[in-house]
């Protein structure tokens, strides 16, 4: 295991800093702390543990300037959408804060009158919630913010302590939502960062953990589930996507190619839920695919410090080799090449907005996932085409349609096995609704009441009045 994490800035690819990395000892040390301190924490009043967590809600709004620039210069976040992440969380906060106490409150779902027989009273019958104890939240690069605040916030509400592992692509932002949290009163011992890449994150699940919660690749997903089977823990898995789009025939083609061209393309693709195929009707596409470029080529690419880009560099250098070979693999089976396609000259990991068209399933951008600036879009005859394709991947996200009829949107979109189901919009949650994938797409869900009840255990209580 390396002693320290270089962090990278990917749009000028200088160093940033070196962050000392947890070995496996550090990892036990770590877990043990956060063992002694949860039964503490979980003693305290819901209302006790609810005040740090709207000090960390203050504590973002002041300090969103400082924390945005820290996420635009590790991942090459645009700086408006590096704040827009940031300044969203207290809106979740509010959520889970407003909805903890019912989630938590027992449920007396009987009531025995007492028996003719002395010395047996009333008995009741009452459902209890505990929390898990001590958890595992392995976070994304992608969404800082959002990823590991959907699950750290309503953990901690729930009482259980948290060990924090960032992505080491955001290790900087990891340890500044450490110190915000600490700041606004969370015991360090409750909330403690890991930090560290592969390694760490396999330390980390060798300790005893009641629950760990991933956000990633399928890949990793599959690796985590293997090393938590064992242990017979929570584990929720939010894993990727291959997420589909339709365009029905009676679209508003304009709002269709807006809202589809932003959710393929804002966070330059990289978002668990970014529109990755797109089927259009024969009788609207020429329409669509003109309304689509003029949105793409209108989106300003370049410095990530400045507040009007759009398209700052891919996040993880890797990719680019995975988006240049998607792209020439689709161009050499008769894919037409609409826009960019290539990694930009220039310094940092710049990959340009992509646009293919005349694909196929055959072709690996229509199959595996993309993560990056690249969208093909397919043209089809019928709902039944657009159907048969929207269904043909393992994985089970999101999925969108375009249209006026709502009936008929929804009854394309039954037949796709997805966590989500979108109509006239893509590329959105809530914290109202449960963000949950099927298939290749992951376990569990966070999240709606669903993403705060999942920190918690159920106890029966069968009491009998003496």
């Amino acid at each position: 295991m390396a002693d320290v994490l270089s962090v990278i800035n990917p749009a000028t690819e200088a160093l940033i800093q070196e962050v000392p990395v947890d070995d496996e000892a550090a990892v036990a040390q770590k877990f043990k702390q956060a063992k002694r301190a949860q039964p503490e924490w979980a003693a305290l009043s819901l209302a006790e543990r609810i005040k740090p967590i709207l000090r960390f809600r203050e504590l973002l709004i002041e300090r969103v300037d400082v924390l945005a620039t820290l996420l635009t210069s590790e991942t090459g976040k645009p700086i408006t959408q590096a704040r827009n992440e940031i300044l969203a969380v207290p809106g979740r906060i509010d959520f889970f804060v407003e909805n903890a106490a019912d989630v938590l409150a027992p449920e007396r779902v009987y009531c025995e009158p007492a028996q003719a027989l002395p010395g047996m009273g009333t008995l009741e019958e009452v459902i209890g919630y505990d929390p898990l104890g001590v958890i595992a939240n392995i976070s994304a690069w992608n969404y800082p913010y959002f990823v590991g605040g959907n699950v750290f916030i309503p953990a901690l509400l729930m009482g259980n302590a948290v060990l924090y592992k960032p992505s080491e692509v955001a290790a900087l932002t990891g340890g500044a939502i450490a110190d915000l949290l600490h700041d606004a009163g969370i015991p360090k011992d409750v909330f403690m960062p890991v930090i560290g890449s592969g390694l760490t994150g396999a330390a980390l699940l060798e300790q005893p953990i009641d629950g760990v919660f991933f956000t990633g690749s399928y890949a990793t997903g599959q690796k985590i589930a293997v090393a938590a089977a064992p242990k017979l823990i929570r584990t929720q898995l939010e894993l990727g996507g291959k997420d589909p789009a339709y365009v029905c025939p009676d679209a508003n083609v304009a709002v269709a190619a807006a809202g589809l061209a932003d959710g393929a393309f804002y966070n330059n693709g990289q978002s668990c839920c970014a529109v990755e195929r797109i089927y259009v009707h024969a009788d609207v596409y020429d329409e669509f695919l003109e309304a689509f470029m003029k949105t793409v080529k209108s989106f300003k690419l370049g410095d990530s410090t400045d507040p009007d880009t759009y398209l700052g560099p891919v996040s993880r250098k890797p990719q680019l080799d995975v988006l240049a070979d998607q792209v020439a693999d689709a161009v050499a089976k008769g894919a037409a090449l609409r826009w960019g396609g290539e990694r930009l000259d220039r310094p940092g990991w710049y990959f340009a907005p992509t646009v293919l068209t005349e694909v196929n399933h055959t072709m690996t951008v229509m199959q595996e996932e993309s993560f990056g600036p690249v969208i093909g879009i397919q043209r089809v005859a019928s709902d039944e085409e657009a159907v048969g394709l929207m269904q043909d991947t393992p994985y089970g996200l999101t999925a969108a349609v375009y249209g006026t009829d709502r009936e008929r949107a929804i009854a394309i979109l039954r037949q796709l096995k997805t966590g989500s189901a979108y109509w006239n919009c893509c590329d959105r949650v809530s914290p109202r609704l449960p963000w949950s994938g099927r298939g290749h797409s992951g376990l569990g869900a966070t999240l709606s009441r669903a993403g705060i009840s999942t920190f918690l255990q159920p106890r029966a209580w069968h009491l009998r009045a003496g």
